[in-house]
C-alpha cells in the first residue's frame, strides 16, 4: 500500500511549500486521499518554512505527522529539527549545498544531494526544491515521475513557464542521484 508522510522543510522562498504542492497535485492525479499543510514564519523571505504531506491508498485520519516517514531538507536549521524525528526505516532527503553535517541516524536511508548546486548549474538556484522532489519520487516511488511532470505543467505560473523544461531537468537529476 502507498502511503508517505512527508515534511519539506528549508527557509522561506526556497520553494519547499511548492515543492509539497506539487506532490500533493501529483496524489490527487493519481487518486491517492492527499493532506498538504503550509507553516511559515512572518518574514518574505529567509524565515522558516515547511510544509507537511500525507499521501496514501486510504483515508487519511488526521494530517498531523510527529515521525515522518520521509524528509526534504533544504537548510542545516530543518536538518537539526526534522533527523531527529523521523520514523526508522524512512527517507531523508538532504541538500548538501547548504547542509555541512550527515545524519547521525543508521536506521534511516540518507540521501545527499547538492541541490543548490545543481539547480544553480541548471541556471536558476531557485530549481533545488525541485532537485530535491525528484530525488524523493525517485526514492519513495510514491508516485510517479511523469505525473509530477504533468502536474508541474498544469501548475507552474505564467510568469515561471520559461523555467518549465529547465524544473523538469531538475526532477530528473535529482531522481538520478536518488538512485546512486
Amino acid at each position: 500500500m502507498r502511503h508517505e508522510e512527508m515534511i519539506f522543510s528549508g527557509f522561506g522562498g526556497q520553494g519547499a511549500l511548492f515543492a509539497g504542492q506539487l506532490l500533493s497535485y501529483a496524489g490527487m492525479a493519481e487518486d491517492l486521499y492527499v493532506t498538504w499543510i503550509p507553516s511559515y514564519g512572518p518574514e518574505m523571505r529567509g524565515g522558516t518554512a515547511n510544509c507537511t504531506v500525507i499521501l496514501s491508498e486510504e483515508e487519511i485520519g488526521a494530517p498531523i505527522i510527529r515521525n515522518p516517514t520521509a524528509a526534504v531538507i533544504l537548510n542545516l536549521p530543518s536538518m537539526e529539527k526534522y533527523e531527529p524525528l523521523m520514523k526508522p526505516g524512512g527517507v531523508l532527503i538532504v541538500n548538501t549545498s547548504l547542509v555541512n553535517i550527515e545524519s547521525k541516524r543508521d536506521d534511516i536511508h540518507t540521501i545527499y544531494v547538492p541541490a543548490s548546486d545543481i539547480a544553480t548549474a541548471l541556471g536558476n538556484p531557485r530549481m533545488a526544491n525541485l532537485v530535491m522532489l525528484g530525488a524523493l519520487v525517485e526514492a519513495t516511488h510514491i508516485v510517479d515521475m511523469e505525473t509530477v511532470k504533468q502536474q508541474l505543467e498544469v501548475h507552474l505560473s505564467a510568469r515561471h513557464r520559461k523555467w518549465l523544461e529547465p524544473n523538469k531537468q531538475s526532477l530528473d537529476r535529482g531522481a538520478a542521484l536518488a538512485n546512486g
